[in-house]
């Protein structure tokens, strides 16, 4: 089932998916499936199974984060943590051409969040497997696609071919890419293991049923293959396709020998046919501009992890990245018109950095995939009702050839449906056929719910026969297993241990009824587990912890290594608190890293020679249990409020709407082309065509002249999906378009019998226009942005000359501002001017604020600064909420310390609720807050603004670092710009 990024907003809870899905339901020879690689012998191989890296089969389960969407390092680590910690052993990134080289002579891979070597260094340092994916086409939902905007003009060809001028236009930025990629690679002793090229581009074929090769597509992958290989790219090359419909650069599907096939081909959904890598399966779905706050989160919730994910596993999928796992925010003009600031995605780790039932219920999985060897290799056996004893139920049966392992999905045999629903499971194991549980009670799908059962599980040394209980994760401590299982609160577990012989209860916590049954070849175990963490133990050094899904989502298995792979024998367990971040031992002592947000015990699992715990840089009073773990007391978070923000200066921002304006500075260009590149030639002349002129992102200021009298005029103004714009003759307002979330033009008749018209001599109309980005498709993205058509009524002649202003520099090497880049502003005075930096001197200009507002229609400027000192060893997640008061036909961009953070027009949506991280904020010193308030009819504007606290734990995340490198302030060369 392909469940689209856009799509699922408007999806019931779940939709039907078929139960069955014939896909290698019997075991396969080595001739059939042969094991392939790249690169250095042996070191990256794989499968029609799994990747195998070094010799190790691996289960790849991981997520996306755009680092662009965070442009700040040191919060990479945070995220990167924070996926490992939920077990997840990989991240995949889009890297952005146009991020990368906003204007054609400037290429930039080390300034602030450009620097992509510090993502790699990164998940080197935290152990997790990299998938690099730099385009040169992303989507992503970002502006063109992640094209570079002075792409856009027409002027290099279709895009996604073998044309020259294309190539030569993206080969810089690939070289580049792969470059930097290259020592970072597992041939190199690195983490990246896959490199992308292209993105969801289904061109193979002129005709798909014909296998009609599409030459020019063909060489334009050869040439990203050839540039990707001659930059020393070794690891395997990979291409995602959004549907099967296309059908193209797989090997599977190229039975004519076409060319331009990847190494490993992945779907965004399951392919019964193909590798079962899903590049991006869904994580949550996008929130359009209408849409509600917060998204569709109730669609695509624990729940939907718990169900979706193990379908995946039902259908031998063993390479997964979640799109996204992390979102974060479209800041400046780096989206596409129909997604608002916000990119969360309802992703596991919000757009504030915060975790919580989603990111939880994803690590019960991810930490049992890292464990379940047996799963790399498994075939589907089968898939149906009879394996149950309740019709109502259906389950899927894989099984590895080698080990006999068997794993049993059970799901509701109508996926729609959310009944409580009870069963025995008919399984096969090494002991025999059973149907579990044997003593009593029996397994529960509570809703929309999954369960993976195994038997013949290895865990160590010991085998598990089976278990109706889910199965965490297992670790050996000096050469004893310790595993963990799960259920549900207040459902009941069974399982068996082949070869114990005597159990007992050290420690009981939420946990009754537990009994233990000898069985011919070991012990049968049964419990009723409500609220906690209980333990067993049995001969031979075994124990056996059971949890529930409270217990379970605090539960956390840090590595004591920086292999991805994250050995069993070199982890720890670590239960109660919000995060666990890192471990590392030394002598007697524990040393670990986290978040708690509440006082609570920890308890730790780990070699018997530990009898200390630091947790935070604080050795803790420390307590060992009869049992052999480590307990001790951490303390929570203290009291953090944000502070009030005010008091506000304020300023005039639209100077250009008076006739008397001199436009003769830098800052405006001659719109006068008569000719264009654009395949759009029906406006009216010159063409009026934003990027024609070197001006992408943002808003826009247009002035026309025309001597003696005019009616009125028609203009035809295109900016993509909720953008607006504003007309004034003579300085005084005729009309506006406020915009919509489904229109990306807006065309008006506007009169001029209500404005100050010169009838004798020169007028001036000015038209203010905000761009809300390009189109993401190849061919969307060249859809013009500017005037389509500007033409005078009552009057033969037109404008005699045109002028237009944008981001100051333009797209040129002389832009301003390589840190935040031209994506972050457009062309209001106020941006040109650089009001919106750090280290303006305002002090010239009146007091006052937003939330007093102004009336008539114009654009006025707000600053004030705020000082913030964050507690010490606490990670604190701060906000940006708007009020609007009165009337809603205004538009609000917000700039926290230079980097426009949010887009508020409260006339098409009711988000208005801005998270900003640490490092755009100084958490230990002055920061600048400033609103550019544009009210787009004469009853003015007003607005209310503060600054919240989303979140504060005790941490060890460091959000007080130096990041003075990421907020540059003015320079004197803004002053041309006027």
């Amino acid at each position: 089932m392909k469940l689209t990024r856009q799509a699922l907003y408007f999806l019931p809870l779940f939709s039907t998916i078929g139960p069955t899905c014939a896909q290698n339901t019997t075991n396969t020879s080595a001739t059939e499936w042969p094991i392939l690689g790249t690169g250095q012998e042996g070191v990256v191989q794989w499968d029609h199974y799994s990747l195998i890296v070094n010799g190790k089969r691996v289960f790849l389960f991981g997520g996306e984060m755009h680092p662009w969407r965070l442009p700040v390092p040191e919060m990479w680590e945070d995220v990167l943590q924070k996926m490992k910690a939920a077990g997840l052993n990989s991240i995949s990134f889009y890297s952005h051409w146009g991020y990368h080289a906003p204007t054609i002579d400037t290429l930039d891979f080390g300034t602030g969040g450009h620097n992509l070597t510090r993502l790699y260094e990164l998940a080197c340092d935290i152990g997790i497997f990299v998938t690099a994916r730099p385009g040169p086409y992303i989507n992503a939902e970002t502006s063109a696609g992640g094209f570079p905007l002075w792409l856009t003009t027409g002027a290099y060809s279709p895009l996604r071919d073998n044309d020259s001028r294309y190539t030569a236009a993206w080969t810089p930025y690939q070289d580049a890419v792969a470059r930097i990629t290259h020592p970072f690679q597992v041939t190199q002793n690195g983490t990246a293991l896959l490199y992308q090229i292209e993105n969801e581009f289904t061109g193979q074929w002129r005709s798909v049923s014909a296998k009609t090769p599409n030459n020019a597509a063909i060489a334009y992958m050869k040439l990203l293959e050839a540039n990707a290989r001659s930059n020393g790219i070794d690891i395997p090359l990979t291409h995602n396709s959004p549907t099967t419909s296309g059908k193209s650069w797989s090997k599977d599907y190229d039975t004519v020998s076409a060319g331009g096939d990847v190494d490993i081909y992945g779907l965004d959904t399951v392919s019964p046919n193909q590798p079962s890598y899903l590049p991006e399966f869904q994580g949550g779905a996008v929130n359009p501009w209408d849409g509600p706050p917060g998204g569709c989160a109730e669609k695509s919730n624990q729940d939907f992890v718990n169900f979706y994910y193990r379908y995946n596993i039902a259908q031998k999928v063993t390479a997964m990245s979640l799109y996204m796992v992390y979102g974060g925010t479209n800041w400046g003009w780096l989206a596409v018109p129909f997604v608002p600031t916000s990119y969360d995605y309802t992703a596991p780790i919000s757009e504030d950095r915060s975790i919580g039932a989603k990111y939880y219920e994803i690590k019960n999985l991810a930490l049992f995939t890292r464990i379940a060897e047996d799963l790399r290799k498994a075939d589907r056996i089968g898939a149906s009702t009879s394996y149950s004893t309740n019709a109502a139920i259906s389950a899927t049966e894989l099984r590895n050839p080698d080990t006999n392992a068997g794993f049993y999905v059970t799901i509701h045999s109508t996926t729609t449906s959310s009944t409580n629903e009870s069963f025995r499971l008919k399984v096969r194991t090494s002991l025999g056929n059973y149907t579990i549980p044997q003593r009593n009670g029996s397994i529960v799908l509570n809703g929309h719910q999954s369960k993976i059962i195994v038997t013949d599980f290895a865990f160590g040394n010991e085998t598990l026969i089976y278990s109706t209980a889910e199965v965490l994760t297992y670790a050996v401590f000096n050469g004893r297993p310790t595993l963990v299982l799960w259920v549900p609160t207040g459902e009941s577990g069974e399982f068996y241990i082949e070869h114990a012989k005597q159990g007992s209860i050290a420690a009981c916590n939420g946990c009754s009824n537990i009994i233990f049954c000898t069985s011919g070849n070991g012990l049968i175990v049964t419990f009723q587990q409500q609220e906690g963490m209980s333990v067993l133990q049995f001969d031979k050094g075994v124990r056996v912890l059971l949890l529930d899904r409270s217990a379970a989502y605090t539960f956390f298995v840090p590595g004591l290594t920086s292999d991805p792979l994250v050995p069993v024998d070199q982890t720890a367990f670590v239960q109660g608190p919000y995060l666990v971040r890192s471990a590392e031992v030394s002598s007697s002592t524990i040393t670990l890293c986290g978040d708690s947000n509440q006082t609570s015990t920890i308890e730790v699992f780990a070699a018997k020679e530990l009898d200390q715990i630091s947790w935070n840089g604080n050795i803790l009073h420390t307590n060992k249990t009869s049992y052999g773990s480590l307990k001790a007391d951490i303390s929570g978070p203290i009291s953090f409020t944000a502070p009030k923000l005010g008091p506000w200066k304020v300023h005039d921002s639209l100077p250009e709407r008076w006739s008397n304006y001199s436009d003769s500075d830098p800052a405006w260009v001659n719109a006068n082309k008569t000719s264009t590149a654009s395949s759009s030639k029906t406006a009216t002349l010159p063409y009026l065509y934003i990027d024609e002129y070197g001006f992408h992102t943002g808003i826009h200021l247009w002035r026309g002249y025309f001597n003696g009298a005019a009616t009125g005029v028609y203009l035809n103004v295109q900016g993509g999906i909720a953008h607006g714009w504003s007309a004034y003759l003579n300085g005084g307002l005729i009309s506006s378009f406020f915009g919509s979330g489904s229109s990306a033009t807006g065309n008006q008749t506007l009169s001029f019998a209500n404005a100050t018209l010169n009838p004798t001599g020169s007028n001036v109309l000015l038209v203010i226009q905000d761009n809300s980005g390009h189109d993401e498709s190849a061919s969307g993205a060249r859809n013009v942005r500017g005037i389509l058509n500007a033409t005078l009524i009552g009057k033969s002649s037109t404008f005699s000359t045109w002028k237009v202003a944008g981001t100051a520099g333009g797209s040129s090497s002389t832009f301003l501002d390589p840190v935040r880049t031209i994506y972050n502003e457009g062309g209001l005075t106020a941006e040109r001017l650089g009001w919106h930096l750090p280290g303006f001197d305002d002090s010239a200009w009146a007091s006052d604020s937003p939330s007093q507002g102004f009336t008539g229609a114009g654009v006025k400027f707000y600053r004030t600064t705020v000082q913030l000192d964050a507690p010490d060893g606490h990670d604190v997640s701060l906000s940006f909420k708007f009020l609007p008061i009165g009337a809603v036909t205004f538009r609000a961009l917000l700039y926290v310390n230079g980097y426009q953070y949010a887009r508020f027009y409260p006339y098409i949506t009711s988000v208005s609720t801005f998270p900003v991280p640490p490092g755009v904020l100084d958490y230990g010193g002055e920061n600048l807050v400033a609103i550019a308030l544009w009210a787009q009819t004469n009853e003015g504007a007003t607005v209310d603004l503060d600054m919240n606290v989303n979140y504060v734990t005790q941490s060890s995340l460091n959000v007080k670092f130096d990041g003075t490198y990421l907020r540059p302030g003015w320079d004197a060369r803004r002053l041309d710009y006027a």
